[in-house]
């Protein structure tokens, strides 16, 4: 099979596409014939030594795909021609991937592999942080930073989806179609001092919830926007800096920084995935998901891919379609 092996922490550059031998099967996990790739934030991160997670080198890199499963263990549930998308820690751009059983989801019918390539990492990351970690309620307001993004994008949707009111923030006004387009309610520009335009929004009030992918200085500000026992949910740092967090604003107005580390996680709950994706597809089913692809390319265009990534051209997700086999 074809994959993609990094040799050297050196960006998207030094990915180079070479054979591979395929997967060994054993009785934990199942062999995915890949049909779609999901391009992430942390993909681009890890090529450059710069993610928490370091493999050695060399390695084959990517974490979200969608395909059909090629060898499954007998007592799994799993059949051999299931359509699926899952997570891995890496070894997904590749043809072929092995995936742990309790990181495998089957695929919706009338959800094609781009899309599933696209929910897996984004929605149950949101999903966690605003269900699980930040117990969202119904009628809540939440902001959400990078609203334009992959992660802010779906961010929005999960919180309509869950019965908040949605405040959309965006980089520029030329990314405020996209986050209304994901059904933010409101949206703001992520400019200097942008926490008093969010009090305004609220009545002086503040915000119950804010979903943070982006971190540096906006970390800050955002905490200026809360109300009094509201959550920041720390998703991120795309923005660059990791921020300084100063105790006594969290002290003065009862509010709750919270951790935010999906991947990390499956390894203590397993049934993690098993249980948000079924309460996931219900929100696709329902209309209330819809996964912003608005970017694709090919298997061997992956480093192009990640390039436009860290520039901020994406809006919303990009996939990578592979071609079924003859």
């Amino acid at each position: 099979m074809r994959a993609l092996h990094l040799h050297t922490y050196e960006g998207p550059g030094a990915l180079r596409l070479a054979e591979a031998p395929d997967p060994e099967p054993d009785e934990d996990g199942v062999v995915i014939d890949v049909r779609s790739i999901g391009i992430n934030y942390p993909d681009l991160l890890i090529t450059t030594g710069a993610y928490q997670m370091k493999p050695p080198l060399p390695f084959v890199p990517g974490s979200e795909v969608a395909g059909v499963i090629s060898h499954a263990p007998a007592s799994s549930g799993w059949s051999v021609g299931d359509r699926v998308a899952a997570f891995v820690w890496s070894g997904g751009y590749a043809e072929r991937t092995y995936v742990p059983l309790n990181a495998v989801l089957r695929l919706p019918d009338d959800m094609d592999f781009s899309t599933g390539a696209a929910t897996i990492i984004n929605y149950h990351t949101v999903h966690f942080a605003l269900s699980r970690r930040g117990r969202l309620e119904r009628g809540e307001t939440l902001l959400v930073l990078g609203a334009a993004g992959g992660i802010g994008s779906a961010a929005v949707q999960v919180g309509k989806a869950l019965g908040a009111h949605v405040i959309g923030g965006v980089a520029s006004e030329e990314q405020a179609d996209a986050a209304r387009d994901a059904g933010a309610d409101e949206v703001v520009v992520l400019t200097e001092g942008f926490s008093a335009k969010v009090r305004e929004l609220t009545d002086a009030r503040g915000v119950d919830v804010v979903l943070d992918p982006l971190g540096d200085w906006l970390f800050g500000e955002a905490i200026r926007a809360i109300a009094p026992e509201g959550r920041i949910l720390v998703v991120g740092f795309a923005a660059g800096a990791i921020p300084q967090l100063g105790i006594n604003r969290l002290l003065l107005k009862n509010i709750s920084a919270v951790g935010v580390a999906w991947g990390a996680f499956l390894d203590l709950d397993r049934d993690l995935m098993a249980h948000a994706g079924s309460e996931i597809a219900q929100m696709h089913r329902a209309g209330m998901l819809r996964p912003l692809v608005s970017a694709s390319y090919t298997f061997d265009q992956i480093p192009e891919a990640l390039e436009q990534l860290s520039k901020g051209a994406i809006r919303g997700k990009a996939v990578v379609d592979l071609p079924d086999p003859a």
